[in-house]
């Protein structure tokens, strides 16, 4: 099965550079390249992919905004390309429905890596992302925070140990490790957690961990 693409940046050369990669892979297609937010949601509604490839900053409507509008309005499925260095929405880019998120300078092979982990369903959520999501996230002041019991009564007692570990970035390798099951039983537990949360994927898990209460930043973040 090919996976359908969109890539938008309005910086033509780094748009293309993306494009080129992608389409030389024999399992993706890029089906459109779109310069600005606006430009990019009418591809999606127009050519339905599966992944849009979204800049965060660019004129017009943003990245975010069109991640929002692509999230909330098709089945396609958003990565952002962001510098964690410079850049102050990723925070807002989270509770838009981004599905993971890219550095600038991504290499090749993560870049195709992503591309192809985000169609299948999952979210680019790996530890060293994580960590670097949940510090900029926890450095803002958090919405109107959800009380646990209202919203977590419905996971069993492991459900919540996952969802701990899922907010600290860990693969499900590391989590079985710590629980002492199998690899299986922890995909068993995570999509027990998103299906019973009303979650798309491990990093809204983190958003509402967070927001919940069930975990909380550290000093260092």
């Amino acid at each position: 099965m090919t996976i359908r693409v969109v890539v938008a940046d309005d910086q033509e050369l780094v748009r293309s550079g993306f494009a080129m990669i992608l389409d030389a892979q024999p399992d993706i297609e890029v089906v459109a390249e779109a310069g600005d937010g606006r430009a990019a949601v009418e591809a999606v509604r127009r050519l339905a992919p599966d992944v849009a490839l979204l800049d965060i900053r660019m004129p017009g409507t943003d990245g975010i905004e069109a991640c929002r509008t692509i999230s909330a309005g098709t089945g396609c499925r958003t990565v952002m390309l962001t510098t964690f260095d410079s850049d102050e929405y990723v925070y807002e880019a989270l509770h838009a429905g981004a599905s993971g998120f890219l550095l600038k300078d991504v290499r090749r092979d993560d870049l195709v890596h992503a591309v192809r982990v985000v169609a299948a369903g999952d979210s680019l959520l790996a530890p060293s992302v994580a960590r670097r999501l949940i510090a900029e996230y926890t450095s803002r002041p958090p919405a109107a925070a959800v009380a646990p019991s209202a919203r977590l009564d419905v996971l069993t007692a492991r459900e919540r140990e996952t969802l701990l570990h899922l907010a600290r970035g860990l693969s499900n390798a590391e989590i079985a490790a710590a629980l002492v099951v199998s690899e299986h039983t922890v995909k068993t537990h995570v999509g027990n957690v998103l299906s019973k949360l009303g979650l798309r994927d491990r990093i809204q898990a983190v958003i509402c961990a967070y927001e919940c209460g069930v975990v909380t930043p550290s000093p260092e973040a």
